[in-house]
């Protein structure tokens, strides 16, 4: 679990770059202002996602379910939330319905706020 937290740490952290550059040069001309906005939501969590993982797989021995949880909870959010966006950015552009995505976003965005809990909890509990 250490190294598929680290992995998904890093793969986040490197598309949170590739999609922000692509964000930044090559949708500005293809999405409106506020899709450009939500966009750049998604990628910036994912870099916060991406940053929390690197730290938690140093930090965690997931020895327990509970250092496990709180890495899976943020994987799978970072998911849920980044890419649901990223999907619903695109609907003026592909032309199609994707408003069936909008309820799944705050359920990737509640697993990343459960996984913060968690990991605060972690730490009281374990005096780190």
């Amino acid at each position: 679990m250490k190294t598929f937290t680290l992995v998904a740490g890093a793969v986040y952290g490197l598309l949170s770059v590739i999609l922000g550059a692509f964000g930044a040069h090559a949708l500005k001309k293809v999405l409106s202002a506020d899709k450009l906005a939500s966009f750049e939501t998604g990628v910036k969590y994912q870099m916060y996602s991406a940053l929390f993982l690197l730290i938690v797989g140093y930090i965690l021995k997931f020895e327990t379910p509970s250092e496990k949880w709180i890495s899976i909870l943020m994987i799978a959010g970072t998911f849920l939330f980044s890419v649901t966006i990223y999907l619903l950015s695109f609907t003026d552009v592909w032309n199609t319905n994707l408003k069936f995505l909008g309820p799944i976003t705050p359920i990737g965005g509640l697993l990343m706020i459960i996984s913060w809990a968690m990991l605060i909890f972690y730490f009281l509990k374990n005096r780190i």
